[in-house]
């Protein structure tokens, strides 16, 4: 089997899904994708965790997977997240997203009943094989309530199209064996914006990154000075965003991300139950005068 297809290098940004008055406001998230695509991203993931996916009904996820994919103009992939903890409604979604013209879907573990490792691997070829488009498996046990064994990993490296993985495991020894052992197979990405550079260093692709909603230059550039042998170029850029990296997190994501964009006046501060508005506005405030922007 000759190498899989790279999806993309660099940073992906996990998108956050704009709301205004109960709805999707499709202005704001027509904004946004520009906003990312002209500042260097590498990757639109769209309804994944930072979107509130699971808050998303079909009906609007039939809207707004097309809208996206008429905005991007091809300038970059459109990743789609598609994972349920139901096999037979993550088929439908990724499904779905390919028929829109997704170039690639996001499919996480399945999150409360959760699975054998068989269970997990059964679960992962179903859906595969329900379509021809690239599939970059996501695992982010702090979510699920659990973690993809590396056993599942070795049996679904010799499916063709999951090609990737997103791992939010945070478990460094884990993720360089996942790379040692298949590194040949899958894309790896870093799930976690603290992490991106230990993850490239290991063999790593790139990131899917929340803080890039934010500052998606510093993020693209860290991910491509590295990639270009710019070590300490790229170190200086991770140590200069931490702080604003480390906010981005205070809070349940995407609680801290949409306060943040709010007040760069990109979208509404509105989230879906039970998601709540941020508590941490002052300190919010301060660190986007401290980086300038605002």
């Amino acid at each position: 089997m000759g190498r899989k297809k790279t999806v993309f290098k660099g940073c992906a940004t996990a998108l956050v899904t704009p709301f205004k008055n109960g709805g999707i406001d499709y202005y704001s998230l027509g904004e946004l994708i520009d906003f990312q695509i002209n500042n260097g991203t590498d990757a639109i993931v769209l309804l994944g965790t930072t979107g509130e996916a699971s808050t998303v009904t079909d009906e609007e996820r039939n809207e707004i997977i097309p809208f996206a994919k008429e905005r991007i103009r091809s300038r970059v992939p459109l990743i789609v997240g598609t994972g349920s903890n139901s096999t037979k409604t993550a088929i439908k979604h990724t499904r779905c997203a390919e028929s829109q013209g997704a170039d690639a879907c996001l499919v996480v573990t399945p999150y409360y009943n959760k699975a054998t490792a068989n269970g997990l691997t059964e679960h992962f070829l179903s859906i595969a094989k329900s379509v021809k488009i690239p599939i970059i498996l996501y695992n982010v046990p702090s979510r699920t309530g659990m973690s993809i064994p590396m056993k599942t990993y070795g049996e679904l490296s010799r499916v063709d199209n999951i090609v990737a993985v997103k791992e939010a495991c945070q478990d460094i020894a884990y993720i360089s064996e996942l790379i040692t052992r298949y590194g040949d197979d899958y894309d790896v990405y870093s799930g976690c914006d603290e992490l991106v550079l230990p993850i490239l260093s290991l063999g790593g692709k790139g990131v899917i990154s929340v803080a890039s909603n934010v500052i998606p230059s510093y993020m693209h550039q860290m991910c491509a000075e590295f990639m270009y042998g710019s070590f300490e170029k790229s170190k200086e850029i991770k140590n200069y965003v931490l702080p604003l990296i480390r906010e981005l997190f205070s809070e349940i994501n995407p609680i801290p991300v949409k306060a943040f964009l709010s007040k760069m006046k990109m979208c509404e501060n509105e989230l879906r139950l039970p998601m709540s508005k941020s508590t941490r506005e002052r300190e919010i405030t301060k660190l986007l005068k401290d980086y300038g922007l605002i």
